[in-house]
């Protein structure tokens, strides 16, 4: 039996093989380690003895065959062990918490689909990691060793936080002193006076009833005073005991609301306070990575401030002041900071996304009611209205990958088409539209300079950006070279497609020039040479354009869309064995019924919603561009290619980077090959097809710049993709090319007319 044979017998022996009988499988026990070959290669290097069982181990997981650890001679098939590893690429079982994660994750490796990296469902919390169960916390629980105390974080947060608080809160109890009948609320402020300037290592308790005789003897005991069901004898005290003397300074028990020192802390000491932790819980929760701080003001305002002053205890953490009486734990912060508070997610959605969201409500205020510019620039308004499509494409990549997970292949294929490129669009199309009321047509070349920006943007800087963090942190990352292949030759054909009727109007146009002067020849001699401005292919005849360009415009973008379902067929249904992910038995670690943070009609809802408000953003954008477009040192392509290619795509750019740091180098390379396959083959078409409806002067003819560097781009990316292997050398040499491209657009002169 020959060995690729032999291979897919096991293979599909593997498949059928039950979950508790694959213990002794590397691959199927761990599947993490068959896909990250990095851990293979050290297990297989600290174990010498490995390499005599090589031939067993080839036929668990293919990546052990490799030339990393061994000599050339230990395989006994060089051919072999290559295919081997096309085949680990190829064959990949994923573990997920629930069903929904798992398709997910799924149509992750499909082409056509959007790669998205966050959960569509609530993770459990109790499996999640020590450092995430930290971000969630309440900061009400102490620690026994809390570690140190001061830290980078902390000595920032007295700078930035700490001050100012704790001066507020002294004003404050001078204030309440000056009352007389508030000199206990003073006392309470100039306690969280001295807490608020350095709160680390320091709680705030809640003092309540009397502790047992039996707590008192022993404070670690766990009974429970406060039950109404227990009345034994043993509650009351025995005729030798008596009543257990209350706390110095401790007011007879009075109700806290029926008090006049409450209403005159409530009218006078309060307030300023809630200015105060308001503005402090703003700026730290801006800041993401100080949201402790944030927790910290919020208790306070909430909580602490509205209790009795007296029940208010402020200690350090290991100190217990009132061992007869019970506390509860109200406050207890270590850290005013913390770096991974960059996953933290609010109802799936992450905080970035959440800080961003306002933008958008700034942006359609501030556009469509100051339309005097009284308040803000055009300029302001254009960044404000350009920044806000960031978190609008984020819920749009949510919405799509929730209704994806929960749906079928057909119902998720459809979404992915429809909205996957929404974004885009919805910028195009309203650009497009103020161009030709306007008789503007410096917009419809901003349009194609944004085309190509988003082009060159996924097939250079995408994947190169991804390359370099991936290699930094994985040395040599691998993919599987056949999946990429698919993309790659959809990339070449899109982009023939899309410049075929720029290169047939160069070849059959006649060159118009403006502005044409002779000059005498600086050489002595009597003749004379022409010099020439704004040199252009004319299209204005009416036989060449509307005979020959038009007709091949249409049926390139008839072709282009069959040729991305032809893709998805090929992909999808008639050799899906490409990309063979499959959820192994007993990878699905979570229990049935996953709580879903969007179902599948509130994320329709969501996706209108946000298409809606894209469109009054990018309405707001192409109005106060003219003044961007208007700026004499940059050059009007630049600002097509840059700003408004690559704001949108920010969200995909993360979400490559963060399958790069896992090891995924194929997702990050996929993400950029999808974006690009998309606008070439849907979205162009779409535009194509807008503009044969409603003429509004959308040409599909590019100038030289754009042909030039598209051409060489995608030459450029397929020969970086050929060997399956990615580093960060690879990675940096696709960012400078890209950048030396975005030099030339930068010094490129303006269009034409414009």
């Amino acid at each position: 039996m020959s060995l690729p044979a032999a291979r897919s017998s096991d293979a599909s022996s593997r498949r059928r093989r039950p979950a508790e009988h694959t213990h002794d499988l590397p691959s199927e026990s761990d599947p993490k380690l068959c896909d990250n070959p990095e851990q293979i290669h050290n297990q297989l290097c600290r174990d010498p003895q490995s390499t005599d069982s090589l031939s067993s181990h080839m036929s668990i997981c293919p990546a052990l065959c490799t030339t990393k650890c061994m000599p050339e001679h230990a395989c006994p098939n060089r051919r072999a062990c290559d295919d081997s590893w096309e085949e680990i690429q190829r064959k990949r079982t994923i573990r997920a918490e629930n069903e929904v994660e798992a398709n997910k994750l799924v149509n992750n490796y499909r082409f056509g689909f959007r790669k998205w990296k966050s959960h569509v469902t609530a993770r459990p919390f109790e499996v999640r990691s020590e450092v995430v169960k930290e971000l969630y916390s309440e900061l009400n629980v102490i620690k026994t060793h809390p570690g140190r105390l001061i830290t980078c974080g902390n000595v920032a947060y007295v700078l930035l936080f700490g001050w100012w608080v704790s001066l507020a809160y002294s004003f404050v109890g001078l204030l309440m002193f000056l009352t007389v009948t508030g000199v206990p609320h003073g006392k309470l402020c100039w306690k969280l006076s001295c807490y608020f300037l350095w709160p680390f290592g320091k709680s705030i308790h809640e003092v309540g009833n009397p502790l047992r005789r039996c707590c008192e003897q022993a404070p670690d005991c766990e009974c429970n005073i406060r039950g109404t069901e227990d009345i034994s004898p043993i509650l009351l005290p025995s005729p030798t005991e008596g009543p257990i003397a209350a706390l110095p300074g401790r007011p007879p028990h009075t109700a806290y609301w029926h008090r006049f020192s409450t209403y005159i802390w409530l009218l006078l000491g309060y307030p300023p306070l809630v200015v105060i932790h308001f503005l402090a819980c703003f700026l730290s929760w801006i800041l993401v990575f100080t949201i402790p701080v944030f927790k910290m003001n919020a208790r306070t305002l909430c909580v602490i401030l509205l209790l009795p002053p007296e029940d208010v205890s402020v200690s350090t953490c290991s100190e217990r002041k009132h061992p007869v009486y019970e506390t509860r734990a109200l406050l207890c912060c270590y850290h005013a900071a913390n770096w991974y508070y960059y996953k933290y997610t609010i109802d799936g959605i992450n905080v970035f996304a959440v800080n961003l969201l306002p933008l958008v409500i700034v942006a359609i205020v501030v556009g469509y009611i100051d339309r005097e510019n009284q308040f803000a620039s055009s300029n302001v308004k254009f960044a404000i209205a350009i920044c806000s499509i960031i978190p609008l494409s984020y819920y749009i990549g949510m919405g799509i990958a929730s209704i994806s997970a929960q749906s079928n292949f057909a119902v998720g294929a459809v979404v992915n088409a429809t909205f996957g490129s929404i974004t885009e669009l919805t910028f195009y199309i309203t650009a497009l539209l103020r161009g030709h009321r306007e008789a503007n047509p410096c917009l419809q070349e901003v349009v194609k300079a944004a085309l190509t920006g988003t082009l060159l943007g996924c097939i250079l800087f995408i994947p190169g950006i991804c390359m370099i963090i991936g290699g930094l942190r994985h040395s040599e990352q691998r993919f599987n070279s056949r999946s990429t292949g698919v993309s790659s030759a959809l990339l070449f054909i899109s982009v023939g497609g899309v410049f075929a009727p720029t290169l047939f109007s160069k070849a059959y146009g006649n060159l118009v020039c403006d502005a044409c002067t002779n000059s005498p020849a600086g050489n002595g001699t009597n003749s004379s040479q022409f010099v020439c401005h704004n040199c252009h292919y004319d299209l204005s005849n009416g036989t060449l354009f509307h005979n020959h360009v038009e007709p091949l415009v249409y049926t390139v973008c008839a072709l282009l869309p069959a040729a991305y379902i032809i893709g998805l067929i090929f992909t999808l249904k008639t050799h899906s064995h490409i990309y063979d992910i499959q959820v192994g038995e007993g990878q699905v670690t979570g229990q049935p019924g996953a709580v879903v943070h969007w179902s599948r009609w509130r994320s329709l809802l969501i996706l209108i919603m946000a298409t809606v408000l894209t469109s009054a953003c990018a309405d707001l954008a192409t109005e106060h561009i003219q003044p961007i477009l208007n700026q004499p040192n940059i050059s009007q392509y630049f600002i097509g290619v840059t700003v408004l290619a690559m704001i949108p795509e920010i969200p995909e750019i993360v979400n490559g980077i963060q399958f790069a740091l896992q090891n995924n180098i194929s997702l990050s390379l996929e993400v950029g090959s999808c974006i690009a396959v998309q606008v070439c083959m849907l979205q162009i078409p779409i535009l194509v097809i807008f503009n044969a409806c409603y003429d509004v002067g959308f040409v599909l003819l590019f100038s030289d710049i754009h042909l030039w560097a598209s051409i060489f781009s995608v030459i450029l990316v397929n020969y970086i993709f050929m060997d399956g292997k990615s580093d960060y050398f690879q990675g940096t040499a696709l960012v400078v090319v890209y950048l030396i491209l975005l030099a030339l657009y930068f010094f490129a002169p303006s269009p034409p007319g414009c």
